[in-house]
């Protein structure tokens, strides 16, 4: 079995990593930057690459290096989890700069869909993948403020909904809400100026009493979910109402 995370280099995506790594999963770690921390751990075990997800260009070109394929040689099974994404562009639609949109939709939409794709291409028919997005609950209720973030990950949804439709042999796939996490987008989101995302008080609320999970604790149920015989069963699930 072997695993491939993106955002690897802070907050969930790096305690995914983490929790994956220390049940000797060896993983494929995908970010703009490299995690020292995690290097220094598990060594080679943690394949670091550093590729800007946002820049799509630039990521199909190192889709094409064939190194996915060669990670996954001689693998029995293969976990994807679609981690990285942006909050960004936040605010009403007339603040929003059009570069940043594009960029925000590269690396929340157009990323994770190339590396399911290229997942299944690069791994042989007869083993199962296992893709998991990383949602959120912004997929599913639009928030004032968050258009752009509201809608790539509604894109998620629709994404494993349609390819849980396919049928196809061996592959199950879900896109996951893992819940309010304390993690520096959770501090982004706190810095939002109130007339750009009127419901900032209810996230700097959940700061406030307590009510953020700590990444390594929803990481490990992230990955027991994973790993589970459960996983795949509904292509949209939120992580609060599973068992794990």
């Amino acid at each position: 079995m072997k695993a491939i995370v993106t955002g690897h280099s802070r907050g969930l995506g790096a305690a995914i990593a983490d929790e994956l790594l220390a049940r000797d999963i060896p993983v494929l770690a995908l970010a703009r930057s490299a995690n020292p921390v995690l290097a220094q751990r598990y060594g080679a075990r943690c394949v670091q690459v550093e590729v800007d997800l946002a820049d799509s260009t630039a990521f199909a070109a190192w889709l094409a290096t064939g190194r996915l394929r060669e990670f996954l040689t001689d693998s029995d099974e293969v976990l994807l989890v679609n981690n990285a994404g942006t909050l960004r562009p936040t605010g009403a639609l007339a603040a929003h700069d059009v570069a940043d949109i594009a960029r925000a939709v590269s690396l929340n939409v157009a990323a994770p869909l190339m590396l399911a794709a290229a997942v299944v291409a690069a791994s042989p028919a007869a083993i199962e993948r296992r893709i998991m997005h990383i949602s959120s609950g912004a997929a599913r209720s639009a928030y004032a403020g968050w258009s752009v973030y509201c809608a790539s990950k509604a894109a998620l949804d629709q994404h494993a909904r349609a390819v849980a439709l396919d049928r196809s042999p061996g592959i199950r796939i879900c896109s996951l809400a893992p819940g309010v996490i304390d993690t520096a987008m959770q501090a982004e989101i706190r810095a939002i100026p109130q007339d750009d995302f009127p419901l900032r008080a209810r996230f700097e609320a959940l700061k406030r009493d307590g009510a953020l999970q700590r990444p390594e604790d929803c990481a490990r149920r992230v990955v027991d979910y994973l790993l589970g015989i459960q996983f795949g069963e509904h292509p949209v699930a939120d992580l609060r109402e599973l068992g794990t």
